[in-house]
């Protein structure tokens, strides 16, 4: 044997000593035997050993010993069978138009197919469902998904976009299956409550939560919401706020996000209350539209600017910017910048709440209004009139003088020329702030330099939140100087100056 062959069977003999060793010492640390080192003893390569196993037969702890929440989950169980069948999810289709520049500096106007879902409820049985006005605004086809899965095409009855409420009508055969409209006063804060809809197109969803607060409004021309914790998402909008009863509080309405891109649940949510809802309906499927009370004022929250340009020392109140021509308040003897301290007993601590007050009195109902009138309380009486969908038009005001020789708001506002309009509710969840332009009068102050859909943002650089404080600061800059405004129209910011009113001879 020649020495080369010698070192390479020595190698060969370490090698497989030492492969021996290590894994003897694997086998042994694993729990093994011998063997598991010969092949063919050991476990087949591929082969599953089944596993001893034993799984416990008794929960931790019987229904009797959690009997309170035992119930409490059958009851909540209760709720949402009663409650489902009259939920529906809408999807709408529509078209958006969108103002755009060519390459050549021209406008062009293009439209663009949009699609938006929502949630609603079946509150007749003929099938009439209540929605948000801002899931069907707009939108030319409107398809209902009840809870078995049938579709229904659905035509729009009538809609109220100041409260955000919409009826729809289900063209189909039915049955239907209703929910109870209950009492909204009734409400207290903290009772359980759940919201049912359709977020995020997934289909039925149930949340459960409290009532938080009651009394929130998210303008001057929006009546008191309810606000919940029961979370509420995109695609809520429109499906109902229900009771322990199954009956219907609220239709869910808006959330809270800080995030205007991509909203979603924050813990806040808003409802409009079910009395408001049920007013509104039997307005429109009698008469076609909502009806209101009109009074006829243009009012201003008293701030420090208002008080003092008045002299108005009391506590509480709203004042009267303007009056409208040939409305009750005009009748009346109201005068502007009065300041209503009551409405029909109840003291009056906002405008909000006193826009509420008159819209919620019927037509032909005589109110009685306590005025503070430059440090005397009158006792005013003045009958409510109906109000019709046309919005005031801000530039038909009376001429006058007020004492002192200072320009009369109203003689003012005419000659700027323009009405506004506050923000709906949409626009404003969709971070905008300010008042949009709705008419502008030939040959005023303003024409010319804003038209019609102008958002105003801003005047003098001051930051403009609705309608009414527009039209102060207009009627309290234009009589002496010359008026800047901020301007967005068409998607960009923009300045103009109005003129100073010609000074009086």
């Amino acid at each position: 044997m020649t020495p080369g062959l010698r070192r390479l069977l020595a190698l060969i003999a370490v090698f497989a000593v030492a492969f021996f060793t290590v894994s003897s010492l694997r086998v042994w640390r694993t729990g093994g035997t011998w063997r598991n080192l010969i092949p063919g003893f050991g476990p087949q390569s591929g082969h599953f050993r089944p596993e001893h196993f034993t799984l416990p037969d008794l929960p931790p702890l019987d229904l009797k010993d959690t009997e309170l929440l035992a119930r409490l989950n059958n009851e909540y169980a209760k709720v949402t069978e009663a409650v489902v069948p009259s939920v529906i999810s809408i999807d709408t289709v529509g078209v958006r138009t969108e103002r755009m520049l060519d390459g050549w500096g021209r406008s062009q106007i293009r439209r663009f197919p949009t699609q938006g879902q929502g949630s609603g409820v079946i509150v007749t049985k003929e099938g009439h469902a209540i929605t948000n006005h801002h899931v069907i605004a707009g939108q030319q086809q409107i398809q209902v998904t009840l809870h078995d899965g049938k579709t229904y095409p659905a035509t729009l009855v009538g809609e109220d976009s100041l409260l955000d409420i919409a009826v729809l009508k289900i063209e189909g055969a039915g049955p239907f299956s209703p929910l109870k409209l209950g009492d909204s006063t009734e409400v207290r804060v903290g009772q359980l409550v759940f919201a049912i809809g359709n977020p995020f197109g997934l289909g039925e969803t149930v949340t459960q939560g409290i009532i938080s607060a009651k009394e929130r409004s998210l303008s001057d021309n929006q009546r008191d919401l309810f606000q919940t914790d029961a979370a509420i998402n995109p695609g809520n909008s429109g499906g109902p706020l229900v009771n322990l009863r199954g009956e219907i509080i609220g239709i869910n309405a808006a959330i809270y996000s800080k995030d205007r891109e991509n909203p979603g649940f924050q813990g806040v949510g808003f409802s409009i209350p079910s009395n408001d809802v049920k007013d509104t309906l039997f307005q429109i499927l009698e008469r076609g539209r909502p009806l209101r009370g009109f009074l006829g004022v243009q009012m201003r929250d008293l701030d420090r600017t208002v008080r003092s340009a008045i002299n108005f020392q009391g506590e509480s109140g709203a004042a009267v910017l303007g009056i409208s021509p040939g409305s009750p308040a005009a009748a009346a003897g109201i005068q502007p910048w009065d300041v209503v301290l009551s409405f029909n007993g109840e003291s009056i601590h906002s405008t909000s709440q006193l826009i509420a007050l008159v819209q919620r009195s019927r037509a032909g109902q005589k109110a009685t209004l306590k005025i503070w009138r430059r440090g005397e309380t009158l006792e005013i009486k003045a009958d409510i009139a109906e109000s019709t969908p046309a919005e005031a038009d801000a530039s038909k005001t009376d001429d006058g003088k007020t004492p002192g020789g200072k320009r009369d708001p109203n003689q003012v506002l005419k000659a700027i020329g323009i009405a506004a309009r506050d923000l709906s509710l949409p626009e404003q969840l969709r971070g905008f702030r300010g008042a949009v332009i709705t008419h502008v009068t030939p040959k005023s102050l303003a024409d010319g330099r804003v038209q019609p859909g102008d958002l105003i943002l801003a005047v003098n650089q001051s930051q403009i939140s609705d309608t009414n404080e527009l039209l102060l600061h207009l009627a309290a800059s234009a009589a002496v100087q010359a008026t800047s405004l901020r301007i967005f129209r068409d998607g960009k910011q923009a300045s103009v100056t109005l003129p100073a009113l010609a000074k009086e001879p």
